[in-house]
């Protein structure tokens, strides 16, 4: 018995220790917390507050509305505001100010967070943005915007950020900087931008300020 005893208290010590999982949970997965709305909260008043809105729905033009964006999508501008990958002097500062935790709290706080509806503005030219958007220029092998960010600008979540609404300001200058190469966090976004001249820039981003 001694013996049977010894040997089942050697193979408890060498076998490797795994906390307990919930059911399907890997130990890559419990490794991330669950995000905390309540300290996104907290987050986003002390840090972003001033330039995107108690809500997230910024009243600055040049200033993107975050509100009801796709959190994974929030969560990786971030982290590459802070890495420098996605060049901005003030968002990389800002980013810096927060922790990994601090990031997935405040995008799952955003996305929680209803969207305000937007307009367009430029009825010259609103049947060009529409035209771009919703069928491309096949002509010059520029993609419709519809194809990866859906007919009303919601996006498709963890993929294509959600776009309806946004302010056509905002929109133009990204689209600017990735034709420009100011913008190289997204290869596809350079690649279509780079076919894009600044009236139809104009255009798409306007009519994207009225999707809904």
């Amino acid at each position: 018995m001694k013996l049977l005893a010894s040997v089942l208290m050697a193979a408890a010590l060498a076998a490797p220790a795994f906390p307990a999982l919930a059911a399907g949970e890997t130990p890559a997965q419990q490794k991330v917390a669950k995000p905390d709305l309540v300290k996104g909260q907290a987050s986003f008043a002390a840090v972003c507050v001033a330039c995107h809105a108690a809500d997230g729905n910024s009243t600055i033009p040049a200033n993107a509305k975050l509100a009801q964006q796709h959190p994974e999508y929030l969560l990786k501008q971030l982290q590459e505001f802070k890495s420098g990958k996605r060049a901005d002097p003030v968002m990389q500062g800002m980013a810096a100010l927060l922790t990994d935790d601090d990031m997935r709290n405040v995008a799952w706080w955003l996305a929680s967070q209803p969207a305000k509806e937007g307009f367009a503005k430029d009825k010259d030219l609103v049947a060009l943005g529409e035209r771009i958007y919703r069928g491309g220029i096949q002509e010059r092998n520029i993609a419709a915007c519809a194809g990866c960010h859906s007919p009303n600008g919601a996006g498709i979540p963890s993929q294509y950020p959600r776009l309806s609404g946004q302010h056509a300001e905002y929109t133009v200058k990204q689209l600017v900087d990735f034709r420009d190469g100011k913008r190289g966090n997204n290869a596809q976004m350079r690649d279509v931008a780079a076919k894009l001249n600044d009236r139809e820039i104009k255009a798409v981003s306007d009519y994207i300020a009225g999707l809904r």
